[in-house]
């Protein structure tokens, strides 16, 4: 359950203050963690000792101390060295590694539930009866952020991100699968969408400055105040991440409250996309303008349908703006500047974004 490395950090820092040398083994002999210069064939010795009734005992020069997982033994633990209180300090190694068993197996506890949470596994009696049992606030503001990296997540990836992000001890890192690092975070009561951007934000300078991935994204979902909830912002950010994908892929932070008219297409068969684009355009895709005229197209979006300021920002006259959108109506029927239309246009350009993503998946 501990990892290796965690274990070898462990007993370093033991070694560091008692000038002892210690080593953690498995039940077979097998080495998982040492401080040991010399190394030497274990195996025989714990599996003389492993079989034995005593919890402690010197063996080669070594005291041998057994930890136990709730009466089952989990590892043996070597001191060694010329103090003559090898005895107390071994003891006091040992009790640090129980110490740490109990304690991570506590968090497994957690972590098992925070997933079977987020995942919808759940009764709601289980939840609540769950969540009491492990001490865990049950009406406490919440949301879900998803961190999502080039990488691999493994046990250590997902123990460095817990100490990097885990500042709260009310707040959960998760993974649910090989992709995505799930943050459940509490909040304060006046917290808002400035607060919630700014965590995000945060989290963002953090992991790329520990990992130097550029290629980091961060969606979060909405709050919520009762636990049973969570699960509703969990499947709000990974849709967050999803679309922001598609319609907001300049973005490295995407909120589920942004998303807009985006959630609403991304649900959408692919087949009724077709036929909306086919129906509206006459077969003709909207993105098969030439790149002057997709350009015209998103900066007179972008400054609302203002004509002048649209001209003025592609250092154009106002007149060549005009009859660049009426050469536009007329090869597809839609005028810009008419606010029904230019609705029409812009969700057609969003559809078939959509389907254009929808088709690098399949492949």
């Amino acid at each position: 359950m501990i990892s290796n490395q965690i274990l070898q950090n462990t007993i370093e820092g033991l070694k560091g203050i008692s000038r002892i040398d210690f080593c953690v083994l498995d039940t077979e002999g097998k080495a998982l963690a040492t401080t040991f210069e010399d190394t030497w064939n274990y195996e025989s010795a714990v599996l003389s000792f492993v079989e034995s009734p005593a919890d402690s005992q010197v063996i080669q020069g070594c005291q041998f101390f057994k930890i136990f997982d709730e009466q089952q033994l989990e590892y043996v633990l070597l001191a060694g060295g010329e103090s003559e209180d090898v005895y107390m300090l071994g003891k006091i190694a040992a009790f640090q590694v129980q110490s740490l068993l109990v304690a991570y197996k506590e968090r497994f506890d957690k972590d098992n539930f925070i997933k079977n949470l987020l995942l919808d596994n759940l009764l709601l009696v289980d939840i609540y009866n769950r969540a009491k049992k492990l001490h865990i606030d049950t009406e406490a503001k919440r949301v879900i952020f998803i961190i999502e990296t080039s990488h691999e997540k493994d046990s250590v990836a997902l123990d460095n991100v817990r100490n990097l992000l885990g500042g709260k001890s009310r707040d959960f890192v998760t993974a649910v699968d090989e992709k995505n690092i799930i943050v459940v975070k509490e909040l304060a009561d006046k917290a808002g969408s400035r607060e919630l951007e700014k965590m995000a934000k945060e989290m963002m300078e953090i992991l790329r400055a520990e990992s130097e991935d550029d290629k980091i994204h961060i969606a979060y979902g909405t709050v919520v105040n009762d636990i049973k909830e969570v699960s509703k912002s969990y499947k709000e950010a990974k849709l967050a991440l999803d679309v922001g994908k598609i319609f907001f892929d300049e973005k490295d932070i995407v909120a589920y409250s942004t998303l807009g008219i985006g959630r609403l297409i991304y649900q959408l068969p692919i087949p009724l996309c077709k036929m909306f684009i086919k129906e509206i355009f006459e077969g003709k895709s909207p993105d098969e303008f030439d790149e002057e005229t997709l350009t015209t197209i998103n900066k007179f979006f972008e400054n609302s349908l203002n004509v002048s300021e649209t001209s003025r920002q592609l250092y154009i006259h106002r007149n060549t703006l005009v009859y660049r959108l009426d050469k536009l109506q007329k090869s597809t029927g839609l005028d810009l500047r008419v606010f029904e239309d230019a609705i029409t246009f812009k969700i057609a350009l969003m559809v078939v974004k959509y389907m254009k993503y929808m088709e690098t998946l399949e492949y």
